[in-house]
């Protein structure tokens, strides 16, 4: 603890430090300037109204008034320690935020976390229910082959002019013509996906597992998959998700054998592909792409003749 004391005629004052608060005491005396009711001699008259207005003689020092005033200061830790150990009866006033009401006020957008899946879950039925539950159920599977009309048009080889190229070189059968194939195999009406699980919804593709079901029978499982790039192109993604596991179904029963056939896919590729140079309408730049011989560029791509072998190759840009 330290004291520091500063003294006047007339007034003081002490400033005291501890480590958590600070004491300033001024004290001063003030006279008195009321007179006095019992006065003995007009000269004892005289003399305490002069005194009374003239400053007090010492004799008459009793009559002054001592006045005394002490302020104390507290650190933020002992303010916080005193309001925590002794707090006030008297109810603390709420003060509302300061808020400007010339802000614009950001809209939050609430949005549900699809990563645990759609909830299209499929429907469990009974046990003791005569109809199969194909969500959980392998009723039928491989009991027996289908009759040889079925597995001629299921494993019939594929014409050349089904078959689809990406721009990147990769060759495909487009989902539609699995479709033909089933519809021609078993009849429109006695084949179907069964989904066997929840459709799960990540941050960029969808996925779901079905079943493929020809005349009663469990014929293939496999699971389905399909990229989007924004909220409003899930429902197109799902759908894409149910081709895709159509397709991959269907390699258990031979349709399309061909396009998982490293040699075929050679072959298919130096008869009737090729790879072209080409210009984006919109960006200019230019790349390679594949495409069937007997196929067009389509747009936003055109075909662009690049320049002879001797001369600079084209810029990426």
């Amino acid at each position: 603890m330290a004291s520091l004391l500063f003294q006047k005629a007339g007034w003081s004052l002490k400033a005291t430090r501890t480590s958590k608060s600070l004491a300033v005491t001024f004290s001063t005396a003030l006279p008195r300037r009321t007179r006095h009711r019992t006065i003995a001699s007009a000269s004892e008259a005289s003399s305490n109204l002069r005194s009374s207005y003239h400053g007090a003689p010492p004799q008459h020092s009793k009559l002054r008034n001592e006045f005394q005033s002490t302020r104390v200061f507290q650190s933020h830790q002992a303010r916080a320690a005193s309001t925590a150990t002794a707090p006030s009866d008297l109810p603390q006033q709420q003060i509302p935020p300061v808020t400007n009401r010339f802000q614009p006020k950001e809209e939050v957008v609430h949005t549900d976390d699809l990563t645990a899946g759609l909830g299209d879950q499929p429907i469990v039925l009974d046990e003791n229910s005569r109809q199969v539950d194909w969500a959980r159920s392998f009723h039928g599977l491989s009991t027996e082959a289908f009759s040889k009309e079925a597995a001629n048009a299921l494993l019939a080889p594929l014409e050349p002019e089904d078959i689809e190229v990406k721009p990147d070189g990769i060759v495909y059968l487009p989902e539609i013509k699995y479709r033909r194939i089933l519809n021609k195999a078993f009849g429109p009406g006695a084949w179907g996906l069964a989904p066997r699980g929840e459709t799960i919804v990540t941050a960029k593709a969808v996925t779901r597992e079905y079943a493929l079901v020809a005349l009663g029978r469990l014929v293939s499982v496999a699971r389905g998959e399909q990229d989007y790039f924004s909220p409003e192109g899930i429902p197109t993604a799902v759908e894409g998700c149910k081709s895709n596991a159509l397709m991959r179904c269907c390699k258990d029963l031979g349709v399309a054998s061909e396009l998982w056939d490293p040699r075929f896919i050679r072959k298919f590729i130096a008869g009737h592909a090729k790879e072209v140079w080409v210009e984006h309408q919109q960006t200019q730049k230019r790349r390679k792409i594949w495409m069937r011989k007997d196929d067009q560029v389509r747009y936003p791509f055109k075909l662009y003749a690049p320049p002879p072998q001797g001369s600079a190759r084209p810029s990426n840009s």
